[in-house]
């Protein structure tokens, strides 16, 4: 599995995301009736608009990152593996650093590869979504109007173990188990992630965790691809 891919091509990343406004009854009227009709589809029986407002930090229209954790291998030999994280309560000025990296040099080559767990369906678009939002410019890597599948540089360590069933759901957290991996929610879940950013207001904590979840994604993809797993000292945090 991925014998012809080279570790370098790789930019591992993991995002963390909040409701916009923490509680329901605190959305402006509109923004309150927008998000009835968003969630009407998904409402269970017992279940009231409020209920489901808890996730709202899932849609790019109610919520808004304030994390994105990012790793990569500086050479194909897997000996250094760089983690490198943006954290902050500004979104605006968390996704313009996002961009100004992705535009260096060393993130233009044509073969790199975004790569993330159920990036294709959540962490690409809600970045580009959030993106244009804030009236940014989308990187390069984030057009992909137009392209065909295979032409976006995009890599995703769920739908890799789909192997085509598409219908095939695997959470990070059940995925690493089965592979033998530390499992990245030791600490907090991504159900605890607005509390400890609204209430208990410690973004480092939910720092972290992001890049727990970054260092597991990549561990996946070196046992897909046949390789050793990470050790810590192989890790370098900037």
């Amino acid at each position: 599995m991925l014998n012809n891919a080279r570790l370098s091509q790789f930019l591992f990343l993991d995002i963390e995301t909040v409701p916009e406004i923490y509680k329901f009854e605190a959305l402006p009227d509109k923004k309150r009736t927008l998000f009835e009709k968003k969630v009407q589809y998904r409402l269970k029986e017992s279940q009231t608009v409020e209920d489901l407002y808890e996730q709202a930090g899932i849609w790019a229209e109610f919520g808004k990152i304030i994390v994105i954790s990012l790793g990569f291998f500086v050479k194909d030999d897997g000996s250094e593996f760089r983690l490198k994280s943006f954290a902050s309560d500004n979104e605006k000025e968390l996704l313009t650093d996002f961009s100004n990296l992705l535009n260096t040099k060393y993130f233009q080559r044509k073969d790199l590869k975004l790569c993330a767990h159920n990036g294709k369906e959540f962490d690409f678009p809600y970045i580009a979504r959030r993106m244009i939002i804030n009236g940014l410019a989308l990187p390069k890597q984030l057009q992909v109007f137009g392209k065909k599948p295979w032409e976006t540089p995009f890599c995703d360590t769920m739908e890799l173990w789909r192997f085509g069933d598409y219908k095939h759901y695997t959470s990070l957290e059940l995925l690493t188990h089965i592979l033998g991996i530390p499992s990245p929610k030791e600490d907090i879940s991504g159900k605890d992630v607005a509390r400890v950013y609204y209430e208990d207001k410690d973004l480092e904590r939910i720092k972290k965790y992001c890049e727990n979840d970054v260092i597991a994604i990549t561990q996946i993809m070196l046992r897909y691809m046949g390789k050793n797993l990470l050790k810590n000292d192989q890790i370098i945090r900037k």
